[in-house]
């Protein structure tokens, strides 16, 4: 482990506790923190930064926000888990809320994202033999290159990314890759009768935050509809919000037949997901045939609802919208030369760093640490601009100017 020269002693040990007796599956920027405050974290010395990631989009509301730390304390004080074997007093409520929220006739909760992916692909292909009379196991679900669903064995199956694949084989079958933002090549795929679902991210963020052309999902959504498959929207990052709208699919007035939501769903308290979908596709799985111990618990059913609520209440979508226009506006005004590219929708941004250097990108963002504010590298040349969704005028302006003055670290 390469520790840092302006890391301190106390920073140091945090670490060196990971490398030891943790795993080493992730790579982190070297700060350790210790508490989080609405677009503000602090590091264990007390130095304090803007959140450019928000948990990957799971703290939209802002870190610890008081009305969703007050119905979590209220509900873990009463009742957190009674397993799926009995009802609780919430889940009814929780189910009539969120089914209210999206317009949906059923949700099935669980706790992941990664486990929400893994309930749709289940859900499309039951509704596939049962519904649309496929040959049973010979269902297909389009993908699209570059996504990112998740790290379970059945999603890495469909990953484009060697990383996630390399020595982990062998793979799931039952899925076809097309290149995202292509209509002709779904057009083309939609063509086998053993298509079953269409699952896509509107947004690519962990590519890179790759924003397809306008009109591409509502011309996806008619295809689908065409073709009698259902349009499976992963909307765990890009929902809630995050981009603008509640949903990212709103930007085009597009349904999905399934949605698939987690992260913010809430306020980044504790993992929670949930499908989304109508009785003739939710209805499909039968009692026993799919659930989790932990799936619709009360503090979770308590937690999103208040999660929701603040969304709607503090217009959140509408600072996203504006806040996000004012970044990528002034980040342009910067006429930075290892600026390649600057690219997003509301607060889901990126900028592709432009230098002969590999690892640009990652130097950088050691650069904006130690100039207070928090951001991490995807694919090499990408950094993500993702900060929580209460960020105001004037923490946009200092961020950009920690970012302008940063990226003379590139010179």
């Amino acid at each position: 482990m390469s520790v840092n020269l302006n890391t301190s002693a106390k920073t140091a040990k945090y670490l060196a506790l990971e490398e030891q007796y943790g795993a080493h599956n992730y790579h982190p920027i070297p700060v350790v923190l210790e508490k989080g405050e609405g677009v503000y974290l602090w590091d264990v010395d007390g130095k304090k930064y803007f959140d450019y990631l928000s948990g990957y989009s799971a703290v939209n509301q802002g870190h610890c926000h008081p009305r969703i730390m007050e119905a979590f304390i209220r509900q873990a004080q009463k009742l957190t888990l009674t397993s799926r074997a009995f009802h609780n007093d919430l889940l009814g409520d929780f189910a009539r809320y969120i089914t209210g929220y999206f317009g949906y006739d059923k949700v099935l909760p669980m706790n992941t994202g990664a486990e929400a992916v893994e309930t749709a692909i289940k859900l499309c292909r039951k509704w596939a033999y049962q519904v649309k009379g496929i040959e049973s196991n010979k269902a297909v679900i389009v993908v699209c290159e570059g996504n990112f669903h998740g790290r379970t064995s059945t999603i890495i199956s469909f990953s484009s990314d060697p990383s996630a694949k390399e020595g982990f084989g062998p793979f799931t079958p039952g899925f076809k890759s097309i290149p995202f933002n292509d209509i002709h090549a779904l057009a083309k795929a939609l063509e086998d009768p053993n298509v079953a679902g269409f699952l896509f991210e509107p947004i690519q963020g962990e590519a890179g935050v790759v924003v397809p052309d306008e009109g591409y999902l509502m011309q996806a959504k008619s295809l689908c509809e065409k073709a009698n498959v259902l349009f499976m929207a992963d909307e765990i990052q890009t929902g809630l919000a995050r981009t603008g709208r509640i949903l990212a699919c709103d930007h085009e007035n597009v349904k999905p037949d399934i949605l698939i939501l987690g992260k913010a769903l809430s306020g980044g308290m504790m993992p929670v997901s949930v499908v989304l979908a109508s009785d003739e596709i939710m209805l499909t799985i039968k009692p026993g045939e799919h659930g989790s111990t932990y799936g619709g618990n009360p503090l979770a059913c308590a937690t999103s609802m208040m999660a929701l609520q603040v969304l709607k209440d503090e217009n959140m979508d509408i600072n996203a919208t504006q806040m996000g226009e004012l970044l990528r506006t002034e980040l342009a005004k910067l006429k930075s030369p290892f600026i390649k590219t600057i690219r997003g929708k509301g607060l889901l941004n990126a900028i592709v760093i432009k230098h002969e250097d590999p690892d640009a990108a990652w130097k950088l963002c050691l650069e904006l640490k130690e100039n207070g504010l928090l951001a991490k590298p995807t694919h090499g040349d990408k950094i993500r601009f993702a900060p929580p969704l209460v960020i105001n005028y004037k923490q946009i302006m200092e961020s950009v100017e920690i970012i302008g003055k940063s990226l003379d670290c590139l010179k």
